[in-house]
């Protein structure tokens, strides 16, 4: 029998410099008073009926050319029409009303799906969210089923797509335990980046989190292809058998439980809105 590790909980800070781990067009009525500024102020048809939770901007320009949106008892029809929160926008005769943003951070656990739905009946994200809010919420990117950690769910659509499109690339930081030990060799070629299928792929560090451990890596990396961490170290014949996201975009788990979950304070909102990280 090998000597049993003992499981260690680093304080990450999200930081990872120099391959060491340091943790820690319906127009408003003039004859209308104004109630407020959010109010007052116009947005595209499009954004409106996204920021209800009903679909994506995308899919209401579809909605809006097919005839079924309203405003004002109006028929609209022509993409890039404004209105304001004062107008009464419906979908097929249904009223739609704007949502309250919310903004959740959970510690996801194992074996769950980082979906708003499974269609095989397993345990998802949204499932951990008990006594959550009315909203419809969903996931920011993924983790596969047996990752854990940082998890940021949301309605806004607009910070979504900051934080997932390539284009914008977000810092990431994950915890790795291999099965076995990772060589120096090795270390360093994963340092240099490997190519994978899907092309070259190059961490932005990488390091023993404690040099006595070989079998414990952080690394740091900016890409989002799919399972790219796992893909990375079975390209060199290693085995994965925890990967815990420590870090995203400004956001950490620290003292939140394995499974739990809480709304994102103001700062944290801030600095995401701000995009005031990397």
């Amino acid at each position: 029998m090998g000597k049993k590790r003992k499981s260690r909980s680093p304080d990450y800070q999200g930081n990872l410099k120099s391959k060491k781990l340091e943790y820690g067009s319906a127009k408003i009525s003039k004859d209308r008073p104004l109630k407020s500024k959010q109010e007052s102020s116009e947005i595209r048809l499009n954004k409106f009926i996204a920021n209800t939770g009903l679909c994506s901007r995308r899919e209401a320009d579809k909605h809006i050319q097919s005839g079924y949106v309203t405003v004002n008892g109006k028929k609209i029809s022509e993409l890039g029409t404004k209105v304001s929160f004062r107008d009464e926008v419906k979908f097929k005769g249904k009223k739609l009303n704007p949502e309250k943003k919310v903004y959740i951070l959970l510690n996801k656990p194992k074996d769950v799906i980082t979906t708003t739905d499974d269609p095989q009946g397993r345990k998802t994200v949204l499932s951990l969210i008990k006594k959550g809010p009315e909203e419809r919420i969903y996931p920011v990117g993924r983790l596969d089923r047996m990752s854990t950690g940082v998890l940021l769910l949301t309605n806004d659509g607009s910070l979504t797509k900051k934080l997932t499109h390539p284009k914008y690339q977000k810092k990431k930081i994950y915890q790795v335990s291999l099965e076995g030990d990772l060589t120096q060799k090795d270390l360093s070629q994963l340092s240099d980046g490997i190519t994978l299928d899907d092309g070259l792929i190059k961490p932005d560090a990488i390091s023993y989190i404690l040099p006595e451990d070989k079998r414990e890596i952080g690394i740091e990396i900016h890409s989002g292809k799919n399972r790219v961490i796992r893909r990375m170290f079975e390209h060199l014949g290693y085995k994965v058998i925890r990967l815990d996201r420590v870090y995203f975009a400004g956001l950490t788990k620290k003292k939140l439980p394995r499974g739990k979950w809480r709304h994102l304070s103001d700062k944290e909102l801030s600095i995401l809105k701000k995009g005031s990280y990397e």
